[in-house]
């Protein structure tokens, strides 16, 4: 699947491992929640980054205490219209700091793209054959929001409370 970071497609360094095939050593891997909570003494010592792939069920308090140990947290989208991605990435960011990336992956559009970076995502798996265009164009189409985010803590709302509108 094509990555998508800063409205382009570029080079994904991580491999995504499933439960049951080995980690590679000596390159960033991300494994499922599961697997680490299965496994996670096997990880002690990596060298290489190491992130977590999260279903969209799970809840951020869950994967907090060990949020230090990800470089990398990818969160699923199963549908579309399933926004609590959305939610989790916000909280890991907001409540509890994480500086890591935040990957969407799963069914993400074009259309969402600028609502995940508002919330905390730095970068999206997009569906194959995607067309690029697309996703730089989202980056542009809304320019302006009523609600704070945490890539623009001055939405227009408070404008208009400041000049008394």
């Amino acid at each position: 699947m094509p990555l998508i970071k800063d409205g382009r497609i570029v080079e994904d360094e991580w491999v995504a491992v499933a439960d049951g095939e080995p980690v590679p050593a000596d390159r960033p891997a991300i494994v499922t929640f599961e697997r680490w909570q299965a496994e996670r003494a096997s990880f002690d010592g990596r060298n290489a980054a190491l992130g977590v792939r999260v279903k969209s069920g799970t809840l951020a308090p869950a994967i907090a205490p060990d949020l230090d140990r990800f470089a990398l947290v990818a969160i699923e989208f199963p549908k579309f219209r399933d926004g609590r991605g959305f939610s989790t990435a916000r909280e890991l960011r907001e409540r509890y700091g994480y500086e890591g990336e935040i990957r969407a992956v799963g069914h993400v559009i074009p259309d969402q793209y600028r609502f995940l970076l508002r919330t905390g995502f730095t970068s999206a798996e997009a569906p194959e054959n995607t067309n690029p265009e697309s996703w730089a164009h989202a980056l542009t189409e809304i320019t302006v929001a009523f609600q704070p985010s945490l890539d623009d803590p001055q939405p227009l709302s408070l404008l208009r409370r400041r000049l008394g509108s």
